[in-house]
């Protein structure tokens, strides 16, 4: 047989063929010239009419094979089939050592890919301990990224907070603005309804034990322990968090961060920074204000179906709920808000480069930071309690 070299320099590139020839001593198969992507239709074609007319003592004669790339040999793994091309591996002869090696490693992808595990074939319990193990995978991805992230945060705040030239006190202002004066109204409107729900509640239930007046007290402790902050944080989670990773998601898809970077500066410290200070300057404020909200909601509720005149209802408040409440609730604010900001902003960085996986992440970023929310506040209460405070 002759050597690959040989027919490099002694052909000129010519279309690749096949050739399915009748002798007295059999079916011959002669496959000749390139088989490589610029042949690729007319090969294909060619294969497909021939490969049913392929039997077990068909022949194979490569003698004329000129190039042979990996799209040439995917259409000649198609035509032999793999039985066939496993027996032409396994001939050292019957290819040069580089063509083999080409056409075992196509083969090899062809049919790896082929090899499907069987659907079905698994029991319910199987599949439902499969999806908790996955889930549960998922769950441990997401806690060791953000601890890094939050790490990497912490680290670029320490190095920048030595360096004043160097804080971003204009994209702090802006995202202040963004994320607290603008968020006031709708925050306000929100916990305002919650604070009047809340005491229309307690009105109808205490009323069937003659307490009415402990609405006032219901409202207190809720507002200022627990819905107050929680409320203003989830608020805070859908609009913001959502916000950051949209920014920084279409800017990680339109390559601007890669920009960033190749300029000598610190996405973390240029993207990050602002937003989690501004976050956690504006997620106090934004929970005194819906505390104060739901106090009126409820205060003008029991105005109107209790008669507790706005004097009484602020007595009450003042005689019989303590301020430790009101510092429980508004110590919780910079931990929500700093866990929203950096779930917003790590999203935005898993942004992949399209509009759909800035859609993805935009969701991601909402229900983490929302559940995260919940969580510490579940946690947060049950400390409390245990402490008494």
């Amino acid at each position: 047989m002759p050597r690959d070299s040989e027919h490099a320099d002694s052909r000129a590139p010519r279309p690749g063929d096949a050739e399915l020839v009748i002798a007295d001593d059999g079916a011959l198969l002669r496959v000749s010239g390139d088989w490589t992507l610029a042949h690729h239709a007319a090969l294909r074609a060619r294969g497909a009419g021939l490969h049913t007319r392929l039997d077990a003592a068909t022949r194979l004669d490569l003698s004329q094979l000129g190039a042979l790339d990996t799209a040439g040999a995917g259409l000649l793994h198609a035509l032999l089939g793999a039985e066939r091309v496993a027996a032409l591996l396994a001939d050292p002869g019957a290819l040069p050592s580089e063509r083999r090696a080409l056409l075992k490693a196509v083969a090899e992808a062809i049919e790896g890919r082929e090899r499907v595990p069987a659907a079905g074939g698994g029991s319910a319990l199987g599949d439902l301990l499969a999806q908790i193990g996955h889930a549960m995978l998922v769950f441990w991805r997401h806690v060791t990224g953000l601890t890094g992230f939050i790490g990497l945060i912490l680290e670029t705040a320490l190095r920048v907070a030595v360096q004043p030239r160097r804080w971003r006190v204009t994209a702090l202002v802006a995202s202040l603005e963004r994320t607290g004066l603008d968020a006031v109204p709708i925050i306000a409107l929100l916990t305002f309804l919650v604070g009047a729900v809340v005491a229309f509640l307690g009105a109808t239930v205490l009323a069937s034990f003659g307490a009415s007046i402990f609405t006032v007290e219901l409202v207190a402790y809720s507002f200022l322990r627990e819905f107050g902050v929680m409320l203003a944080a989830i608020i805070v989670a859908g609009r913001t968090a959502s916000s950051f990773t949209a920014q920084i998601g279409s800017m990680r898809a339109n390559e601007e961060i890669d920009a960033i970077r190749v300029l000598g500066l610190d996405p973390v410290e240029l993207l990050v920074l602002p937003r989690v200070y501004a976050l956690l300057i504006a997620l106090p404020i934004l929970s005194f204000v819906a505390m104060l909200s739901g106090l009126v909601g409820g205060m003008l509720v029991s105005a109107v179906k209790l008669d507790i005149s706005p004097v009484l209802f602020l007595s009450r408040i003042q005689d019989n709920v303590g301020l430790i409440h009101f510092w429980v609730g508004m110590a919780k604010a910079p931990i929500f808000a700093f866990l929203i900001a950096v779930i917003g902003c790590l999203e935005g960085f898993r942004v992949e480069g399209s509009a759909q996986s800035v859609g993805e992440h935009t969701t991601s970023a909402v229900v983490q930071s929302i559940f995260v929310v919940i969580v510490v506040d579940a946690i947060a209460a049950l400390f409390c309690m245990e402490m008494g405070w």
